[in-house]
Protein backbone atom coordinates (compact mmCIF):
# COMPACT_ATOMS: atom_id res chain seq x y z
CA UNK A 1 0.00 0.00 0.00
CA UNK A 2 3.07 2.18 0.91
CA UNK A 3 4.53 1.50 -2.33
CA UNK A 4 1.44 2.38 -4.41
CA UNK A 5 0.78 5.77 -2.55
CA UNK A 6 4.37 6.58 -2.74
CA UNK A 7 4.57 7.45 -5.94
CA UNK A 8 1.68 9.85 -6.10
CA UNK A 9 3.20 11.85 -3.02
CA UNK A 10 6.08 12.05 -4.44
CA UNK A 11 4.41 13.30 -7.98
CA UNK A 12 2.52 16.02 -6.11
CA UNK A 13 5.70 17.29 -4.65
CA UNK A 14 7.43 17.44 -7.83
CA UNK A 15 4.80 19.38 -9.42
CA UNK A 16 4.73 21.67 -6.67
CA UNK A 17 8.35 22.32 -6.92
CA UNK A 18 7.96 22.74 -10.46
CA UNK A 19 5.57 25.48 -10.18
CA UNK A 20 7.46 27.28 -7.52
CA UNK A 21 10.74 27.06 -9.92
CA UNK A 22 8.43 28.86 -12.61
CA UNK A 23 6.19 31.49 -10.13
CA UNK A 24 9.92 32.82 -8.34
CA UNK A 25 11.77 33.45 -11.61
CA UNK A 26 8.25 35.19 -12.79
CA UNK A 27 7.92 36.98 -9.76
CA UNK A 28 11.00 38.37 -9.38
CA UNK A 29 11.21 39.56 -13.22
CA UNK A 30 8.49 41.57 -12.45
CA UNK A 31 9.60 43.00 -9.36
CA UNK A 32 12.81 43.88 -10.98
CA UNK A 33 10.65 45.43 -14.05
CA UNK A 34 8.61 47.49 -11.67
CA UNK A 35 11.37 48.84 -9.75
CA UNK A 36 13.18 49.56 -13.15
CA UNK A 37 10.21 51.58 -14.09
CA UNK A 38 10.51 53.89 -10.64
CA UNK A 39 14.39 54.30 -11.05
CA UNK A 40 13.45 55.54 -14.95
CA UNK A 41 10.83 57.81 -12.93
CA UNK A 42 14.48 59.27 -11.43
CA UNK A 43 16.18 60.00 -14.70
CA UNK A 44 15.71 63.68 -15.02
CA UNK A 45 15.54 64.55 -11.09
CA UNK A 46 19.31 63.42 -11.59
CA UNK A 47 19.88 65.08 -14.47
CA UNK A 48 18.76 68.10 -13.68
CA UNK A 49 20.35 67.81 -10.05
CA UNK A 50 23.87 67.82 -11.84
CA UNK A 51 22.56 70.47 -14.60
CA UNK A 52 22.22 73.14 -11.43
CA UNK A 53 25.67 71.99 -10.14
CA UNK A 54 27.16 73.52 -13.14
CA UNK A 55 26.30 76.79 -11.91
CA UNK A 56 28.26 76.24 -9.14
CA UNK A 57 31.58 77.52 -9.07
CA UNK A 58 34.85 75.89 -7.80
CA UNK A 59 38.46 75.85 -7.57
CA UNK A 60 39.31 72.86 -8.81
CA UNK A 61 37.50 71.52 -12.13
CA UNK A 62 36.42 67.97 -11.96
CA UNK A 63 34.66 66.42 -15.43
CA UNK A 64 32.76 63.06 -15.25
CA UNK A 65 31.96 61.25 -18.79
CA UNK A 66 29.60 58.39 -18.23
CA UNK A 67 26.29 56.92 -18.50
CA UNK A 68 23.60 56.27 -15.67
CA UNK A 69 26.09 55.24 -13.21
CA UNK A 70 27.68 58.60 -13.11
CA UNK A 71 24.69 60.27 -12.80
CA UNK A 72 23.69 58.09 -9.41
CA UNK A 73 20.49 56.37 -10.75
CA UNK A 74 19.69 53.65 -8.36
CA UNK A 75 21.13 56.02 -5.51
CA UNK A 76 19.66 57.49 -3.05
CA UNK A 77 20.19 61.10 -4.17
CA UNK A 78 22.64 61.61 -6.77
CA UNK A 79 25.22 63.24 -4.69
CA UNK A 80 26.02 59.17 -3.11
CA UNK A 81 26.61 58.62 -7.13
CA UNK A 82 30.68 57.70 -7.30
CA UNK A 83 30.59 61.20 -9.09
CA UNK A 84 29.56 62.74 -6.02
CA UNK A 85 31.52 60.78 -3.46
CA UNK A 86 34.79 61.52 -5.32
CA UNK A 87 33.58 65.51 -5.64
CA UNK A 88 33.74 65.40 -1.95
CA UNK A 89 36.75 63.47 -1.26
CA UNK A 90 38.39 66.18 -3.75
CA UNK A 91 37.01 68.65 -1.40
CA UNK A 92 37.89 66.92 1.91
CA UNK A 93 41.24 66.39 0.79
CA UNK A 94 42.34 69.69 -0.63
CA UNK A 95 40.55 72.15 1.51
CA UNK A 96 38.96 74.14 -2.01
CA UNK A 97 36.09 74.03 -3.63
CA UNK A 98 34.95 72.03 -6.70
CA UNK A 99 33.20 72.83 -10.29
CA UNK A 100 31.79 69.39 -10.94
CA UNK A 101 30.89 69.27 -14.77
CA UNK A 102 28.78 65.87 -14.96
CA UNK A 103 28.33 64.86 -18.62
CA UNK A 104 27.22 61.74 -18.25
CA UNK A 105 24.22 61.17 -19.87
CA UNK A 106 21.75 57.77 -19.08
CA UNK A 107 21.80 54.97 -21.45
CA UNK A 108 25.39 56.33 -22.99
CA UNK A 109 27.65 54.28 -25.49
CA UNK A 110 31.37 54.63 -25.81
CA UNK A 111 29.48 56.38 -29.45
CA UNK A 112 27.58 58.82 -27.19
CA UNK A 113 30.47 59.73 -24.94
CA UNK A 114 32.05 60.93 -28.41
CA UNK A 115 29.09 62.38 -30.31
CA UNK A 116 27.30 64.21 -27.19
CA UNK A 117 29.86 64.67 -24.02
CA UNK A 118 33.35 64.81 -25.93
CA UNK A 119 32.59 68.40 -27.64
CA UNK A 120 31.28 69.28 -24.34
CA UNK A 121 34.59 68.42 -22.24
CA UNK A 122 36.71 69.96 -25.26
CA UNK A 123 35.52 73.55 -23.92
CA UNK A 124 36.84 72.81 -20.50
CA UNK A 125 39.93 73.09 -18.58
CA UNK A 126 39.26 70.67 -16.21
CA UNK A 127 41.71 69.89 -13.45
CA UNK A 128 40.46 66.52 -12.74
CA UNK A 129 38.40 63.79 -15.44
CA UNK A 130 36.47 60.67 -14.42
CA UNK A 131 35.40 58.38 -17.28
CA UNK A 132 33.28 54.89 -17.40
CA UNK A 133 31.41 54.19 -19.77
CA UNK A 134 30.88 51.23 -21.75
CA UNK A 135 28.48 48.80 -19.98
CA UNK A 136 25.62 49.79 -22.31
CA UNK A 137 27.68 48.35 -25.01
CA UNK A 138 27.90 45.04 -23.74
CA UNK A 139 24.61 44.26 -25.25
CA UNK A 140 25.24 43.82 -28.18
CA UNK A 141 28.65 43.90 -27.80
CA UNK A 142 30.75 44.44 -30.93
CA UNK A 143 34.76 44.53 -30.57
CA UNK A 144 34.99 46.23 -33.59
CA UNK A 145 32.63 49.30 -33.18
CA UNK A 146 33.54 49.20 -29.40
CA UNK A 147 37.73 49.52 -30.02
CA UNK A 148 37.10 52.54 -32.93
CA UNK A 149 34.88 54.56 -30.72
CA UNK A 150 36.73 53.88 -27.68
CA UNK A 151 39.78 54.86 -29.52
CA UNK A 152 38.51 57.89 -30.91
CA UNK A 153 37.59 58.63 -26.79
CA UNK A 154 40.35 58.00 -25.32
CA UNK A 155 42.84 59.89 -27.87
CA UNK A 156 40.48 63.03 -27.31
CA UNK A 157 41.10 63.19 -23.56
CA UNK A 158 43.64 65.15 -21.69
CA UNK A 159 46.73 63.18 -20.38
CA UNK A 160 46.18 60.95 -17.20
CA UNK A 161 42.60 61.42 -17.37
CA UNK A 162 41.12 58.50 -14.77
CA UNK A 163 39.40 55.96 -16.79
CA UNK A 164 37.98 53.33 -15.39
CA UNK A 165 37.75 49.93 -16.75
CA UNK A 166 34.25 47.61 -17.47
CA UNK A 167 32.72 46.43 -13.58
CA UNK A 168 32.26 43.12 -12.92
CA UNK A 169 28.89 41.29 -14.25
CA UNK A 170 29.65 38.46 -12.17
CA UNK A 171 28.19 35.97 -14.77
CA UNK A 172 29.56 33.99 -17.66
CA UNK A 173 28.42 35.48 -20.48
CA UNK A 174 28.50 38.98 -19.25
CA UNK A 175 32.34 38.18 -17.64
CA UNK A 176 33.36 36.84 -21.24
CA UNK A 177 32.13 39.77 -22.75
CA UNK A 178 33.43 42.26 -19.91
CA UNK A 179 36.82 41.01 -19.77
CA UNK A 180 37.32 40.85 -23.79
CA UNK A 181 36.11 45.35 -23.79
CA UNK A 182 38.53 45.27 -20.86
CA UNK A 183 41.79 44.60 -22.69
CA UNK A 184 40.96 46.87 -25.58
CA UNK A 185 40.16 49.33 -23.21
CA UNK A 186 43.56 48.70 -21.24
CA UNK A 187 45.62 48.76 -24.23
CA UNK A 188 43.97 52.26 -26.02
CA UNK A 189 44.69 53.99 -22.45
CA UNK A 190 48.08 52.85 -21.74
CA UNK A 191 48.84 53.78 -25.29
CA UNK A 192 47.56 57.38 -24.31
CA UNK A 193 48.79 58.13 -21.20
CA UNK A 194 45.54 57.77 -19.29
CA UNK A 195 45.30 56.22 -15.69
CA UNK A 196 43.08 52.95 -15.91
CA UNK A 197 40.73 52.57 -12.21
CA UNK A 198 40.53 49.15 -11.72
CA UNK A 199 36.69 49.22 -11.44
CA UNK A 200 36.83 45.65 -12.74
CA UNK A 201 39.18 44.13 -10.15
CA UNK A 202 37.41 46.27 -7.27
CA UNK A 203 33.75 44.88 -8.09
CA UNK A 204 35.05 41.43 -9.11
CA UNK A 205 36.25 40.95 -5.61
CA UNK A 206 33.14 41.28 -4.00
CA UNK A 207 32.03 38.13 -4.73
CA UNK A 208 28.00 37.41 -6.36
CA UNK A 209 26.46 36.92 -2.87
CA UNK A 210 28.14 40.49 -1.53
CA UNK A 211 27.29 42.47 -5.17
CA UNK A 212 23.43 41.33 -4.57
CA UNK A 213 23.43 43.65 -1.62
CA UNK A 214 25.29 46.06 -3.73
CA UNK A 215 21.99 46.97 -6.50
CA UNK A 216 19.67 48.86 -6.75
CA UNK A 217 16.17 46.78 -7.28
CA UNK A 218 16.55 46.75 -10.97
CA UNK A 219 19.68 44.80 -10.35
CA UNK A 220 21.96 46.61 -12.13
CA UNK A 221 22.55 50.08 -11.10
CA UNK A 222 24.55 50.24 -7.58
CA UNK A 223 22.56 51.08 -4.42
CA UNK A 224 24.53 53.81 -2.07
CA UNK A 225 26.56 50.93 -1.08
CA UNK A 226 27.31 49.89 -4.47
CA UNK A 227 28.87 53.81 -5.49
CA UNK A 228 31.03 53.42 -2.29
CA UNK A 229 32.68 50.45 -3.65
CA UNK A 230 33.02 52.12 -7.00
CA UNK A 231 34.21 55.37 -5.43
CA UNK A 232 36.78 53.08 -3.57
CA UNK A 233 37.69 52.07 -7.13
CA UNK A 234 38.94 55.96 -7.97
CA UNK A 235 40.26 57.05 -4.49
CA UNK A 236 44.14 56.43 -4.86
CA UNK A 237 44.59 57.36 -8.24
CA UNK A 238 42.56 60.18 -7.20
CA UNK A 239 44.71 61.25 -4.57
CA UNK A 240 47.46 60.91 -6.89
CA UNK A 241 46.08 63.50 -9.66
CA UNK A 242 45.05 65.91 -6.87
CA UNK A 243 48.69 65.37 -5.24
CA UNK A 244 49.86 67.44 -8.42
CA UNK A 245 47.65 69.87 -8.40
CA UNK A 246 49.15 73.26 -8.19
Amino acid sequence: MTSLRTPIIWGSVTAALVSLATYVPRAFMRRREANAVVLNETLPVHSKWWRDQIAVTGEIVYAAIGDSAAQGIGASAPGKSYVGLLAEHIREATGRTVHIVNLSISGARVADAVDLQLPKLKKLKPHVVTVSVGANDMGAFDPERFERDLRTLLTSLPPRSLVADLPSFHFPDGERKVKAANRILHRIAIANGHTIVPLYRTTRRQGLPRALTQVAGDFFHPNDRGYKVWASAFLPLLDRAIAKLD
